[in-house]
């Protein structure tokens, strides 16, 4: 199996238990309070007695930090953990919305509309102006069509990038206001 195919429990895999733990001698860690460096026979001796594995938490060490758990147990959990970090994470999207500088009053308030939408949603809108041929001599025209979104959206929206000439477009990023929450 390729490493790009991996499952979320291979990815978990990555401790060694037992008699795959290569080192002569380990630091055992527990319950019992202080470290205590020992043989790798004697710590495998006293997870057998316990009915539990040693595992490498930490094979970078030297002597190899090891402890002595239920291994399926650890494996559990650490897939728990990753699963609950995962859901918490919040993706936020950047929307583009095109216009031209000369844009009809009508069509503006749609794409403000959606931009406002985006925005209440928790996503980042992107604001592209075009010139073709002859409007490339009045640029102004397009920061005016700028500043006409940034009044409109003012209430629920930050300048994240303000707006700027690049090459044929004016380009502008913003984002949702830090106090207002976003709708599910």
């Amino acid at each position: 199996m390729s490493k790009w195919n991996k499952s979320d429990s291979d990815r978990m895999d990555k401790h060694r238990i037992n008699e795959e733990i290569s080192a002569a001698s380990v630091r055992l860690v527990g319950e019992e309070g202080e470290p205590v460096v020992m043989s790798i026979k004697s710590a495998l001796q006293i997870a057998g007695e316990k009915g539990l594995d040693l595992v490498e938490i930490s094979p970078n060490q030297d002597p190899p930090v090891v402890k002595i758990i239920d291994y399926t147990k650890f494996k559990f959990e650490q897939l728990k953990q990753a699963k609950a970090a995962k859901k918490k994470q919040k993706i936020i999207h950047v929307k583009e919305i095109k216009m031209r500088p000369s844009i009809d009053s009508h069509d503006f308030e749609h794409k403000v509309k959606h931009a406002r939408e985006f925005l209440h949603k928790g996503d980042k809108v992107k604001f592209t102006l075009m010139f073709k041929g002859r409007e490339m001599m009045h640029p102004e025209l397009g920061f005016k069509v700028m500043e006409r979104i940034q009044e409109n959206l003012e209430d629920v929206a930050l300048i994240e990038k303000n707006p700027i000439k690049e090459g044929r477009n004016i380009i502008m990023y913003m984002t949702q206001k830090g106090g207002s929450k976003a709708k599910k």
